[in-house]
């Protein structure tokens, strides 16, 4: 994402919005807000790994179409896919038909349900991974970072896949745990506060 500009509305107006005016809802409600329910966890962690390679603005607009490919990413359901659904799912022009991802949101709902037995929660598990702010870069100046690092290492070790550090740094983002939102974003302070008053998952 690029650095913010605000519009005569007061609203964010970054190259990332201005160049597909659909963003903006995403941008004003959804991105950088924490988030500690599991499935919209996992939902963006598939999303992005379905966008490598690939843009935002590519799976943004296909997101309806893969809740109803991918059971809501209930994961638990998803879990249970097997060979002839991902052929299926092959056939699905509403979705992005790479095989490979595909199998990979599969195995990670197995994963997901997993780690949920060892872990509590998905989201415990991914809050642990949250930077202190000193360790936290200038909004939009990287596309991983240490912990991204981290975090994706140990995911792998794990057995997920399409969870390189640029794709878990996107979902660290998106999910809220590093407030990126760029300086004069509008939304940048009102982030700040939202996670003073936030409660961590344990």
């Amino acid at each position: 994402m690029s650095k913010t500009t605000i519009g005569a509305d007061g609203k964010c107006r970054c190259a990332w919005c201005d160049s597909a005016p659909e963003f903006n809802a995403y941008h004003d409600t959804e991105w950088g807000f924490p988030v500690t329910d599991d499935r919209r966890l996992f939902e963006k962690i598939c999303l992005e790994g379905f966008q490598s390679g690939l843009s935002w603005r590519t799976i943004l607009t296909k997101r309806e179409n893969f809740r109803a490919a991918f059971e809501g990413f209930d994961f638990h359901k998803l879990a249970a896919f097997d060979d002839k659904d991902v052929e299926r799912l092959l056939q699905d022009a509403g979705i992005i038909r790479h095989r490979g991802k595909i199998e990979a949101a599969i195995n990670n709902a197995k994963r997901a349900c997993e780690m949920i037995e060892r872990e509590g929660s998905l989201a415990a598990y991914f809050w642990r991974f949250e930077p202190d702010a000193d360790e936290v870069a200038i909004p939009q100046t990287m596309s991983t970072s240490p912990t991204s690092i981290a975090l994706s290492k140990d995911l792998k070790k794990r057995g997920w896949k399409f969870v390189g550090p640029t794709t878990v740094f996107a979902f660290m983002q998106a999910m809220g745990l590093i407030n990126d939102h760029a300086d004069g974003c509008f939304l940048r302070p009102v982030i700040d506060d939202i996670r003073r008053s936030f409660v961590r998952p344990v």
